[in-house]
């Protein structure tokens, strides 16, 4: 299985991306960067790029990361690897991602307890509707609120 029609994000969508709009008009949140990770064939490669953004992600100390793919299936295994490698290291996390009627990862952990589906189709489905599926500002201010919940827990 591979992103179908209504999971692909346009251009302009790329353009004005809601998370990232969410996220820079929010006062209680500072970007610091954004980590781009491809999708390895090989599980032992899914593993190293995953752990590599994390460590990443360590180093530029964040308190907290928004975890989002644009995939499912196969890919469910690179994000799990990455939500396993941010909880072991007790970095914040909530995430996005297309879930739909398969209701639940192909992999899974403890650790993907704040995960937004993005499905907006009734039937949970992949549709034939270009950008039906893509991630709203609604689906991004649910992120950014789970986000702070952690890490609020964590200063506690």
């Amino acid at each position: 299985m591979g992103i179908g029609p209504s999971t692909k994000e346009t251009t302009l969508h790329h353009f004005r991306d809601p998370l990232i709009e969410e996220i820079t008009n929010d006062k209680d949140i500072d970007l610091i960067g954004i980590i781009v990770v491809g999708t390895p064939q090989s599980v032992k490669e899914k593993h190293f790029v995953g752990k590599r953004a994390v460590v990443m992600a360590e180093c530029a100390q964040v308190d907290g990361v928004i975890l989002t793919a644009d995939g499912w299936g196969n890919s469910d295994v690179d994000y799990e690897n990455m939500a396993r490698e941010l909880g072991e290291r007790e970095i914040p996390f909530s995430g996005l991602k297309f879930i739909g009627t398969q209701a639940e990862f192909v992999v899974t952990n403890k650790y993907l307890d704040t995960i937004v589906d993005i499905n907006k189709s009734k039937e949970g489905v992949e549709t034939e509707v270009v950008g039906e599926n893509n991630l709203s500002k609604m689906d991004a201010k649910k992120a950014i609120a789970f986000l702070k919940l952690k890490m609020n827990r964590v200063k506690d």
